[in-house]
Order: C-alpha cells, then structure tokens, then sequence
C-alpha cells in the first residue's frame, strides 16, 4: 500500500468505537489513519446490554483481555436466553449457547429424544443440555478446552454496560493512534465524478477528507441515506414492534447467569443482570398500546426499584439496501435494526467490521466486486436472523392479545416457511453452511414454542431400545452430577471479575 488508507468514522458510540477499535488493532498504522467524529449533543441509544458467544472472538482478535473487560463494564456471563410465555402464558424455555445431547451413531440427538418422547420415556430436551441446567441453578464455570469433556458443550457470552463497552474500546482505539474529533457534521461533499463522498464539514468550519467513511450515526444514516439516499427495506409487516422503553433498576435477588425475555401483551420485556443494575426495557407495537401505558407496566414489573426515568426509543425493522454503497460502509444502526430479542444487534455490528476488514483491498480503490460480495454477505447475515426472530413471533398458541393474534395468522417469508415444514414433517432442522444460528437454536425455540413434528427420523429406530434408555439416562445424570460441581455464578464472579460498584454508579 503506497498511502495509508484515510478512513473516518461518522458516530461514537458501540457501533463507532468497535470500528475504531478494530481498525486500529487490524491494520498495521503505517497502513491505515483512523479519525472518528462524535458530539457530545447527539445521545447514543445504549440500551442493548446483553451479547452473542461471538463477541469474545471479536475482542480476542483485537487483544482485549477479558477479565479486565468484565469488571470495567460490570458484565455477568450469560448461559443463555429465557423464554417467558411466548408458546402459552406460563410456559419457559431456555435457548442455549450449547447443544442438546449429542449425536449418536451419526443421527443427531433430538431424533432418538422425539423417539423417546413418543413413548412417554423422555425427559423434559432442557435436560440434556449442560447450559440449561446450569442456568436454572444460577451456576457458572469457563467451558473446558477438552473436547472429551463435558464442560467442552457449551460457550458463553457477556450481560454488560454497553455505554461502559464503548467507552473501554475508546481508550483501546486511542491508545493505538485513532484520533477523536468532538464536531457535529453540517454538510457532507460529494465528488463531481462519481458521486462518492469526498469529505465532511463540521459545525466548527473545519473540512475532513477521507477514502472510507463508515456511518455510525444512528438511525438518521446521516450519510449512507441522508446524502446517498441508499434505500431502506422495511420488515415490520413481520417485525411489528416499533418502540421500546428501557430503565435501570437495583438488582433483587441472585445474578443469573442468562438474560430473560417475557412476551406481554404488546411485545416482550427483556431483563439483563449485570453487577452494579439490572437492565429493562419493553420491546413494543404502537399499534397496540401507547407510550405512556407501555412505561407505566415496564415500570410495574421491575424486580427491584427503578434508577431513572424511562427513555423511549423508536424504529423501524429492516435493513438498508447496501451496507456498503461507493465509499460508505453503515455500521450498527445506520445500516439497518432487528429488535433485541436475540441479542444480534452487537453480533451484526461486529459482522460488519470483521467483514469490511477481511474484505479490504489494499488500496484506497474499491473494486465493485468486493462491494458486491460484502453486500450479499451482510444481506445473508440481516435476512436469517429475521426469519429466525419472525419464528418466535409467529410460533405461538396465544389467543389474549390482538398481537399474537396478528403474529399467528401473518404470512410468512418463503425461506421460514420452508424450513417449518420440513420441521414439522420429521424434526429435521435445515442447516446452512454460514450464518449464526445453528441447528440447537432452531431446536430451542421450536420446541420451546411447541413445533412438534408429525414424526422423526427412522434412523433412530436402529438404536436398541434397552441401549438408547441406558445411554439417554446417562447423558443426563452426567449433566446433573457436572452441574452439581460448578460454583454459583456469583461466586465465580466474585474471584473471576469483580467490579468497582460505586465507581460505576458516580
């Protein structure tokens, strides 16, 4: 590379921060000038506090150390997420970042499970899975390296401040030569030839040229919309949640080791735990109930007292048309929103970076086909988390609520519609080769919302019934017993991570 590729962030934040962080630690400096630009009079959403097991990759491959990471962000590990009431009212499930079982003589395990099921002779699937069961007793302890131990089957992820998080990555970032610009952008000047962006103004009068601008501004897309008018597809006649409402509240009770979300009556409730809070929010339609009625039952249904005033947030479900469009690349919001039911929002931020990254020619000219194929990835990423969040909408038997009424009935996208019916043909789970939702999240959620299938795999027939009992069995007491062994999650915490909980709360 003859000149250091010029890229400037548009955008603190998350979004801006793990770009900045990312870039900085990825490219060697005298390949890259990183300069991002943030006011301080343009608030950040900040309500998503709960991750996928990805992130810790993310910060491996920029050389984060975790535990110093924990305690400054007063994060807690996550198992896992609750699922409450979603299928019926009074139902739970956990989705776990682990497997249920495992395959035996080639046949997956929920094959030989719905054969036993069958019967009468299986035990609730949340058994056989060490996450779950680990979760429901508020126990944690790091998986092993050992892939011939149990405590290999399973990951983990982190419940953390997300504003404490880009603030850990800011002093990442600068620390290794990533200039921060305080400026408000009042004007954006686009080449004559081409129409790329050439550079930005800032509310000072100062000019600030670059090659790449990523677009971390928010919902506004402040450059990939509002001055290259990219086009925005719209998923709310799937999606239909529109708003949200969060609060802080004091912890009550235990920390657990996984985040909760509870369907209500016009969306869902999540629940986070961290060491200092507890995270809230209402995840709802404004078409079925107002702002003023959705804070006042948020606020009715925390554990513990409320540590400030509910901050509303609204959007829209969907993507842009192109994430990356001439020489603007959208990261986090500015590049499309799928509600945080699932805790994606960070993972398709990440997916972004470590994408643009791994795409990156080394020069300062995009060749079309880069932007295209980065593109089509990004597309694949935003349409199957979608089709897996429509499914925890659509797959319900609840008749309360206009809501889940709606949800039940809607038509739904080819894609999940064919991987339902081959679900509920004969258990089998349709798999793609890249995405981030495997076969055991597929199976969570389908049997947690009550997708039987009609039948199983013949397969599981060949096992002998007297073998299959004793080795299901034992899958399950080895569960309990490994279980029975771990440490709570508090106290691993306490010697693993603590944090500074006055400092945080200043």
């Amino acid at each position: 590379m003859s000149q250091p590729l010029n890229v400037v962030i548009v955008g603190g934040g998350t979004a801006g921060w793990m770009a900045a962080a990312a870039l900085s630690a990825a490219l060697a400096p005298e390949h890259r000038r990183v300069r991002l630009i943030e006011s301080a009079e343009i608030g950040t959403v900040g309500v998503g506090e709960a991750t996928l097991p990805h992130l810790r990759m993310f910060n491996r491959r920029i050389g984060i150390d975790e535990r110093d990471l924990m305690a400054k962000t007063q994060a807690t590990f996550k198992l896992g997420i609750e699922f409450v009431d979603w299928a019926r009212i009074g139902d739970s499930y956990i989705h776990p970042f682990g497997a249920f079982g495992s395959r035996m003589a080639g046949v997956p395990f929920h094959q030989y499970w719905l054969r036993q099921n069958k019967h009468g002779q299986a035990a609730p699937l949340e058994a056989y899975s060490l996450p779950i069961v680990a979760a429901r007793h508020g126990k944690f302890v790091l998986p092993a390296d050992d892939p011939a131990s149990l405590l290999s089957s399973f990951g983990y992820a982190f419940q953390f401040d997300a504003s404490l998080y880009a603030a850990y990555l800011r002093d990442f970032a600068e620390r290794r030569g990533v200039k921060r610009t305080e400026g408000k952008v009042v004007d954006v000047q686009l080449r004559g030839t081409d129409g790329w962006i050439e550079s930005i103004k800032l509310a000072d009068g100062s000019v600030i040229a670059g090659d790449l601008f990523i677009d971390c501004s928010g919902f506004r897309g402040l450059l990939i919309e509002q001055t290259l008018h990219t086009g925005y597809e719209e998923w709310t006649h799937w999606l239909p949640c529109d708003r949200a409402v969060a609060v802080p509240s004091r912890n009550a009770g235990p920390l657990t080791p996984y985040t909760r979300a509870t369907a209500r009556e016009a969306g869902w409730q999540w629940r986070i735990p961290l060491q200092h809070r507890t995270g809230n929010g209402y995840v709802y339609s404004s078409n079925f109930i107002s702002d003023d009625a959705a804070a006042q039952r948020l606020l009715s249904r925390l554990d513990g007292e409320a540590l400030g005033t509910p901050r509303f947030l609204s959007f829209v479900a969907g993507r842009r048309r192109k994430t990356w469009n001439k020489n603007c690349v959208a990261v986090g919001l500015a590049g499309g929103f799928l509600e945080p039911l699932e805790s994606t929002s960070i993972y398709l931020i990440q997916i972004a970076i470590t994408t643009l990254i791994d795409y990156l020619a080394a020069t300062a000219s995009f060749d079309s086909r880069i932007v295209d194929a980065y593109n089509r990835w990004i597309d694949m990423e935003y349409d199957r988390v979608r089709d897996f969040l429509i499914l925890h909408y659509h797959a319900n038997q609840r008749e309360d609520s206009p809501l889940w009424n709606h949800c039940r009935t809607m038509e739904l996208p080819d894609t999940l519609a064919h991987r339902l019916e081959l679900f509920r043909h004969r258990g089998r789970v349709l798999t793609y080769k890249d995405g981030l939702f495997l076969e055991a999240s597929w199976l969570a959620v389908y049997f947690g919302q009550r997708v039987m299938p009609v039948g199983y795999d013949s397969l599981a027939d060949a096992m002998d019934a007297t073998e299959l009992d004793r080795r299901i069995r034992t899958m399950r007491e080895q569960i309990e017993q490994t279980v029975a062994r771990m440490p709570t999650h508090e106290q691993f915490l306490s010697t693993y991570c603590p944090a500074n909980h006055e400092a945080a709360c200043t």
